[in-house]
């Protein structure tokens, strides 16, 4: 059940107010996203706006004005102890690190003291939100993919986590994609005294599983069979680590 809901805002986004425009135009020239409609009065289309403040420096009469835009609803479930902290976002807006440090807070703020573990499912790539996935975890799993930004992405957020001094280990997923690459990622991962746990091969039963609504792991198949494996590696390392 639903147990909290709130509103998330984000950076600012223009706002132009009628009774003061003069249609002069400065904003429409200056606007690089074509974000201002030309009107009587003039106004601004919120999808295209990307809150750059251009427009309001040059605007002669301070018509337009930032305003903070709505980017979605931090939503937390409950399920007995269980709590699953999530965001939806808004029509139009991306994902922001402001907006999974809400999340994070979120689940902190309400899940049970002391008990279990708190997962964090990390955004895909090496932006903002990545980092603000990072920020006060006890440990980080890289799932790479061997392809060459795949590899470039992964050696960047090792990088990051590194300077975090976040503990890691990594994964490959559809490791025989690209063999070599994955022999890559592995000989990436033994030079930078990073653990490595497995790899999970292209498997077409997780689109099956996607269209279901179920987990891979609820089916009998090689992939199913190699998240098991790593997941046992992970625990006993998460083992270790408590027992050091």
């Amino acid at each position: 059940t639903k147990e909290y809901e709130e509103t998330s805002f984000g950076m600012g986004k223009a706002v132009i107010d009628g009774a003061l425009c003069t249609k002069c135009g400065k904003c429409r020239e200056v606007c690089r996203f074509d974000a201002i409609v030309e009107g009587n009065p003039y106004r601004v289309d919120g999808m295209a706006c990307e809150g750059c403040t251009y427009c309001a420096h040059v605007c002669p009469v301070g018509a337009v004005s930032m305003r903070p835009s709505v980017t979605g609803t931090c939503q937390l479930f409950i399920r007995g102890d269980e709590r699953f902290s999530t965001a939806e976002l808004a029509l139009g807006s991306g994902n922001t690190g402001k907006l999974v440090t809400e999340v994070k807070r979120h689940l902190k703020e309400r899940a049970p003291k002391g008990k279990g573990l708190v997962i964090l499912d990390g955004s895909p790539g090496i932006g903002c939100p990545v980092i603000a996935s990072l920020s006060g975890v006890d440990f980080v799993l890289m799932v790479a993919e061997p392809s060459v930004s795949g590899i470039s992405d992964l050696k960047r957020v090792v990088a990051d986590a590194s300077q975090m001094r976040v503990p890691m280990a990594v994964v490959i997923n559809k490791q025989d994609v690209n063999i070599r690459m994955s022999a890559g990622i592995e000989a990436f991962c033994q030079a930078e005294r990073i653990p490595f746990l497995g790899a999970v091969p292209y498997d077409a039963t997780a689109v099956e599983a996607a269209n279901c609504g179920r987990t891979l792991v609820s089916y009998d198949c090689p992939a199913a069979t190699a998240i098991r494996t790593i997941c046992k590696r992970m625990i006993q390392l998460l083992e270790e680590m408590e027992r050091q």
